[in-house]
């Protein structure tokens, strides 16, 4: 048995790569042209006496410059890669957003039971697909589309109350922030596990639940 503090301090394994300088406007095309992704420009950071907040005019925005513009936002994403650079290039500084429920759902829980589930899914030798860290400590296990239905039933199966962990799937109508796209001053979102052709095949939500559950069973 081993603590989520040793799991921690361990993740030099995971290295968590850098961001490589990509421009928004050329990371949002790559994930719609590589990776098949729907993409939609989201909220940008703007400078307002020397403080960077969210475009969205709101001081008090919970995720500055990291949500969608519209209300409209999910008919706006597209899996286009001439039509996220048209988008991109009428507002190069917007967030990268990424629809879930299309080509893949999420599965979000806090940064140190993701930590502690990466650990356990190495030693099972788990096929992982991408998986980001967010500056609000959250990590988000990307799956197959269908784990928002199936999550709860696989919860209990496991003699969990779905209720009782911090364990949350997002599906349709729903998005993540894709790297790296940035929360105002926290920071930007990063890949714990970065898109490779390796991991292009998504594992199914079953596949990972076991460990999710039981890691964020341990950090509660």
């Amino acid at each position: 048995m081993f603590s989520v503090e040793e799991t921690i301090a361990g993740t030099e394994a995971v290295q968590i790569p850098k961001q490589r300088g990509e421009s928004l406007l050329e990371t949002a095309v790559r994930y719609a042209e590589e990776r098949h992704w729907d993409v939609f420009p989201g909220t940008w950071l703007e400078a307002v006496e020397g403080v960077q907040r969210c475009s969205c005019g709101d001081a008090a925005c919970a995720v500055p410059g990291a949500h969608p513009a519209r209300v409209d936002w999910a008919t706006q994403a597209t899996g286009s890669a001439t039509v996220a650079r048209r988008m991109w290039q009428k507002q190069p500084t917007a967030s990268i957003l990424l629809p879930t429920g299309r080509t893949f759902d999420a599965i979000s829980v806090p940064e140190t039971a993701g930590f502690l589930a990466l650990a356990r899914m190495e030693r099972m030798e788990l096929t992982l697909g991408p998986v980001t860290l967010t500056p609000d400590r959250r990590m988000q296990f990307f799956v197959l589309p269908g784990a928002s239905v199936k999550m709860p039933e696989l919860v209990r199966k496991l003699g969990w109350s779905p209720s009782s962990l911090d364990l949350v799937a997002l599906g349709e109508g729903e998005y993540v922030a894709g790297p790296p796209t940035r929360f105002g001053s926290r920071g930007a979102v990063q890949w714990a596990c970065r898109p490779t052709p390796a991991n292009r095949w998504l594992p199914d939500a079953e596949e990972l639940i076991s460990p999710l559950a039981y890691a964020c069973g341990r950090d509660r």
